[in-house]
């Protein structure tokens, strides 16, 4: 089958095959001999709709994969990786300052960091390429005690020292496999909590419940104010109602692992600022140059696209069962004691899309401002099924043809399952950096997608595991029961859980289907039971 973009809300789309018409992207001649250049040239705006699927997404990945310089407008002297100005702009971050560890750019290419495992472009990445989340509100981190000025380099909003410990999170680089579904699944979910928002009179209460995840109970009250006080696992940003007028919103936001962004698309804009110091034409600005490097119209709308197509587009991760009878049974024994005690909850195993979601579509409508919304260019669709994707894909459930079943294992949900006698994270990022709250810190974080886990390590949310029976170890809080429960299970039966989520696993790419063997060829489970010999049946039912 071949794909074709669905242009929505078009009569007729207008098919183009033209690699050579990509221009650079500010559209300006450019000389050829000299010049150092990861990506030469840059997809014009719109021009997405005239290219094939396979094209776009290979530009995507290019773009994923760049190198980039300096001539293409990597870096940013005159502005922080959140996207604001400097706070001292007679101290530019070029020549040595360029580059920064923890407070960024960080980093020459995206795939420098998502490159676990096999090298796929997108996957997760060592311990090495940890991200120090917020550390990018500051210019250059020195942590020069003679440094006064807030957010420059050694003290925070508030004039405090700060340290490595507290001056950002610490998190692990994360895997983007299977983004597609996921963004999906999230855009359901939100569009059925909000439909159940929509119906809530004066006076009245409901449960949120979507896939039959309760996100807790709602409150419309007789004066119109809305009370989410009792509204469960959503981030600050979804559940704000400050008059009657605004509505909670009720958006999932799947990606960060504190769940602060709506879609691939917002990662993407954000990612490339403070990274890298690319900025995109949708969020700063078409023929400007807000950071200072002479560069105008770094990345365009068409490249966002492309990059956030390659990486919805990516392969689901499967499961590796090795033909190994004693491994069998441990997996089987383990899949049992994984649902027993209580690690389902959360981790559900699969959640249906349903209504022939699998049509990935960008933009995504719940986009923030500053990303490309609805409404503002043409909207394009892509089948996630289809077989001229990158292996393996996910397929309509036979008994339900409108369903694929995505089993990710996760409830979309924040939980809080930090031990109470370790500090959590130093900062909120769901939280405004000048309010007392973002520096009380955080404890809640999304219910890790476990498929794919068990050969991207390193584990948690900030990577400081190097065994999946650590990290079994580590829950806390609302997982305390769980871990309770794991901790007085019998040797084999500790050890059969982790024999399971040993299966979970990124698979080679090209790799057909989704449960395969040690040599990854396919594998049938669970196994058959074994035919019962005429002997062993009693003569009764002879």
């Amino acid at each position: 089958m071949r794909l074709q973009w669905r242009f929505i809300g078009c009569v007729a789309a207008l098919w183009i095959i033209a690699l050579p018409s990509l221009v650079a992207s500010d559209q300006k001649p450019v000389r050829r001999i000299g010049q150092e250049l990861s990506v030469p040239r840059h997809l014009k705006d719109d021009e997405e709709f005239s290219l094939s699927l396979k094209q776009v997404i290979e530009h995507g990945k290019k773009l994923f994969m760049a190198n980039w310089t300096e001539q293409e407008g990597s870096g940013r002297p005159l502005t922080k990786g959140n996207g604001t100005a400097l706070s001292d702009p007679t101290h530019p971050l070029t020549g040595l300052r360029e580059f920064n560890r923890v407070s960024a750019p960080d980093a020459n290419s995206c795939y420098g960091c998502h490159n676990q495992p096999y090298g796929i472009p997108g996957g997760g990445g060592d311990f090495v390429t940890n991200v120090f989340v917020l550390g990018q509100r500051f210019d250059f981190l020195t942590f020069d005690s003679s440094d006064r000025l807030p957010t420059r380099g050694a003290v925070d909003e508030e004039q405090k020292p700060v340290t490595l410990q507290t001056v950002a999170d610490q998190r692990a680089t994360t895997g983007l496999f299977g983004a597609g579904y996921l963004e999906m699944l999230a855009r359901q979910i939100t569009g059925e909590l909000q439909a159940i928002r929509d119906t809530l009179e004066l006076g009245q209460t409901k449960e949120l419940v979507a896939k039959g995840i309760s996100f807790g109970w709602l409150t419309r009250q007789k004066d119109g104010m809305w009370n989410t006080s009792r509204v469960e696992g959503l981030p600050r940003a979804s559940i704000v109602a400050p008059t009657p007028v605004d509505r909670p919103s009720l958006i999932l936001r799947p990606w960060h692992q504190a769940s602060n962004v709506v879609s691939l698309r917002e990662f993407t804009n954000t990612a490339f600022n403070q990274h890298h110091g690319m900025q995109s034409t949708e969020r700063f600005g078409v023929d400007t140059d807000p950071d200072g490097d002479g560069v105008k119209n770094e990345l365009t709308r068409a490249d966002i696209t492309a990059v956030a197509l390659y990486q919805a587009t990516m392969a689901v991760p499967g499961r590796v069962i090795p033909n190994d009878p004693e491994i069998e049974r441990a997996v089987l024994n383990g899949e049992k004691v994984f649902g027993r005690i209580g690690c389902a909850t959360c981790h559900i195993p699969q959640l249906p899309l349903n209504r022939k979601a699998w049509m990935y579509s960008e933009p995504n409508p719940y986009n923030p401002p500053l990303n490309l919304r609805t409404g503002t260019a043409k909207s394009l669709a892509v089948d996630l099924n289809s077989a001229d994707l990158p292996l393996p894909r996910l397929s309509p459930d036979p008994a339900r043809p409108d369903t694929v079943w995505v089993e990710a294992f996760t409830d979309f949900k924040l939980h809080d399952i930090s031990d109470p006698d370790e500090p959590g994270e130093p900062l909120d990022m769901n939280q405004t950096s000048w309010t007392p709250k973002f520096r009380q810190g955080n404890r809640r974080f999304l219910t890790k997608r476990l498929w794919g886990s068990a050969n991207e390590p390193p584990f948690f949310h900030h990577g400081l595991f190097t065994t999946l029976r650590q990290s079994v170890m580590a829950h806390s809080g609302e997982a305390l029961e769980s871990r309770r429960q794991f901790a007085s299970l019998e040797q084999y039966d500790q050890d059969s859980l982790i024999e399971f989520l040993k299966t979970l696993q990124v698979l080679p790419p090209g790799t057909a289907h989704l449960i395969v063997d040690e040599n990854f060829q396919e594998k049938h489970w669970p196994p058959e039971p074994p035919p019962r010999s005429p002997d062993s049946v009693p003569p009764s039912v002879r």
